[in-house]
């Protein structure tokens, strides 16, 4: 799915993308909004509805098939809401991916013609239902907000007269779709969560901060060492210009992505040309201890992630969200005096109790929601493992909660990346597996039917 959410994924531009080209959905002439737009007596009833409902700033389009689009503001926060003309008052609550910190969180204008869902907008919409995405408060890690922002735009759909609401969301936004529906269980009528952090933050951001832990210590005075400060407790690199630096902060924020990545790309390019020699065998261990796959993406990606997001996490958490100080690290490939070496040279940490609470309230799954959910997970993901799927049907299992949850595991799929290299994606579903997921999930609202086996593939 094209960077999906609710409300999704850490996007990583260059080097994981969410869906191939071929993938994405274009926008031919029939998404194409009219340069002038005049709302039908229906549709003004509407906009005057929601501005006494308390939306601001409102900016009106056309949407496809006589349809309105909403552009707006909600307590400051900015909305955008696509009402289709045949509206059936259903709703789809969709939320976009991490931004890298610094990153100003924002929302597309035109949903549909620009469907950050990989295809699954475009189609609610032309089922009728209405599509709504609000914004962040902020970039970097924003389960709390994500999911506190839904619940602001659920309202004034709800004040426009929706009666059934679904929230769909993947990577962040699976976090955020999973707070939705145990936090505020009569909320949502059903719920679907593609490549999502579905366990919770907490083992995500160990998996990270061990990945860059054990790279640094493998690396240390070789070519391949990331830049920028080495202590995993805080970011490696700044994502925001240094004063009197009139870089763009997108395009500082790409370059600072690229120096983490390059040394990476070296490492690989020198496995490449031995296979059997040191370097291959720093992958496999950083992999190993990280918990992905040995490849250039799946290790690209996570790095890159921890590297320029720790800073973010601990001011979001109020704290360390993680530790290590009791680990003992088995390593592959090593000798017990060289694991042994291995732990006394990784770097050891504690962490906050305040900020293991926030990380539980926003989110850790307990498996107890009340309404039909629906997972889909690639069975290599290079930056949400699918242990995060796993992790919650055994969750689920033991809340006794398993009649309320599907799950489906999907094959992997790669794309090309600089330097010669191929990697797994993160999200790399194809619209036909999007949208799959979705209509299994409100069939199965609608009939009490759980989809079987083959539902999604």
């Amino acid at each position: 799915m094209k960077r999906l959410a609710i409300v999704a994924a850490l996007p990583l531009a260059g080097l994981v993308a969410n869906a191939t080209p071929a993938q994405q959905p274009a926008a031919g002439p029939a998404f194409a909004a009219a340069v002038a737009f005049h709302p039908s007596p229906a549709q003004a009833a509407l906009l005057a509805r929601a501005q006494r409902a308390g939306a601001t700033e409102i900016v009106t389009s056309a949407a496809p098939g006589g349809g309105m689009i909403l552009n707006g503001k909600l307590d400051g926060r900015a909305f955008v809401l696509a009402l289709p003309a045949g509206w059936n008052h259903e709703a789809v609550l969709f939320g976009q991916g991490y931004g890298t910190p610094g990153a100003t969180p924002t929302v597309p204008t035109d949903p549909i013609a620009k469907d950050p869902g990989g295809g699954t907008l475009r189609h609610v919409y032309e089922q009728g239902l209405a599509v709504g995405i609000a914004a962040f408060d902020k970039s970097g890690v924003a389960t709390e907000s994500g999911a506190k922002n839904a619940l602001r735009l659920r309202d004034l759909i709800a004040k426009l007269g929706a009666t059934h609401f679904y929230a769909l969301g993947g990577s962040m936004g699976g976090s955020i779709v999973m707070a939705l529906i145990e936090l505020h269980p009569k909320a949502f009528a059903g719920a679907v969560s593609m490549c999502g952090i579905t366990q919770g933050w907490l083992p995500l951001i160990r998996q990270l901060a061990d990945m860059r832990g054990a790279y640094n210590v493998l690396t240390k005075g070789m070519p391949y060492a990331l830049p920028g400060d080495k202590d995993v407790t805080h970011s490696a690199l700044p994502t925001v210009p240094p004063a009197g630096n009139t870089t763009p902060g997108d395009t500082f924020r790409e370059q600072q992505k690229m120096k983490v990545l390059i040394p990476v790309f070296a490492l690989f390019k020198a496995a490449k040309t031995n296979p059997s020699g040191h370097e291959a065998r720093i992958i496999r261990q950083v992999a190993a201890i990280g918990g992905f796959a040995p490849d250039p993406a799946a290790l690209g990606a996570p790095l890159y992630a921890a590297a320029l997001g720790m800073d973010d996490i601990v001011a979001t958490m109020g704290g360390q969200p993680v530790g290590n100080v009791d680990t003992v690290y088995a390593p592959p490939e090593m000798s017990a005096v060289e694991a042994v070496d291995f732990n006394r040279r990784m770097q050891r940490y504690a962490a906050d109790p305040k900020a293991i609470d926030y990380a539980r309230q926003w989110h850790e799954s307990t498996g107890r929601f009340r309404v039909p959910l629906l997972t889909v997970h690639q069975t290599i993901d290079a930056l949400v493992p699918y242990s995060q799927s796993e992790a919650l049907g055994r969750i689920v299992v033991r809340a006794g909660n398993a009649r309320n949850l599907a799950q489906y595991a999907v094959p992997p799929t790669r794309i090309p990346l600089p330097g010669g290299f191929d990697g797994y994606t993160h999200c790399g579903f194809t619209p036909a597996q999007n949208v799959a997921a979705f209509e299994a999930m409100r069939n199965w609202v609608k009939t009490g039917k759980r989809p079987g086996p083959g539902a999604v593939q």
